[in-house]
Parts: structure tokens; sequence; C-alpha cells
């Protein structure tokens, strides 16, 4: 109600007597596709096309994509070598970390944790 209110007394607004109306829908459209900043892809693969509404978003302000992905900082971590054939990871940190979960090392490889993506190898044990 209050926007009709403000489209209908645009006209009033300007001194010129010129359509605002026509000259402010002509200024909204903005050529938003050839910016670089929308064509970087997030750590979820969000990426949208040129043309897509949802970068309307961004015609205001720059979109900022992080680049530390933490996948990435979690495979800078070198995996847990273990003796046991059932390890637990909680995340560490007390009460910062997360649930408990058993993490089987029969199979030959690493195994990560589903929770933070720490990885374990089980080391072969000479008898």
């Amino acid at each position: 109600m209050a926007c009709r209110k403000i489209i209908c007394d645009f006209p009033i607004l300007n001194r010129s007597n010129k359509k605002v109306v026509a000259q402010a829908s002509s200024n909204l459209a903005r050529n938003y596709s050839q910016r670089s900043d929308l064509q970087t892809v997030t750590h979820t693969g969000q990426v949208f096309d040129e043309d897509d509404y949802r970068n309307v978003r961004f015609t205001n302000a720059k979109r900022y994509v992080n680049e530390n992905w933490g996948i990435k900082l979690v495979n800078e971590i070198p995996p847990k070598e273990c003796k046991e054939r059932v390890v637990y990871c909680d995340g560490g940190d007390g009460p910062l970390g997360h649930p408990k979960v058993y993490i089987n090392l029969d199979k030959p490889g690493a195994h990560a944790c589903g929770y933070c993506g720490l990885r374990f190898v089980k080391k072969d044990a000479h008898h």
C-alpha cells in the first residue's frame, strides 16, 4: 500500500515534471552478468547462470567466496596411525568436539570420521 502511494506521488517529487518512474525503472536493469566475482564456485558448488534472477542480490555488493574450504583444510592434516583395529574420534577439545564415533580400520587405507573428516590408518604391527 505504501509503495503504491510513493509511485503515485513520484511525479510530484520531480521538479522538471519528467517521467521519473520510467527513469527509475531503466536504472534498475543493471548488467551484473559480466562481473567475475559472480562466476566463482562456492564450497557447496553453488554457481548461477549469467542471467539467473538470483544474481540480483549482488548488484550493490561484491559476492565474497571463502577460498578456504573445510575439506581442503582437513586434508592438510596427515592421517593418524593407530595400532588398534577399532578407534574412536570425538573431535577433541572436550565439549567443543562432536559425539564419539567408532571407526573400524580392518580394511586397508585411510578411514575418515563422518563428523570432522579426520583420517585414521591402521599401522601394521609385527608381533
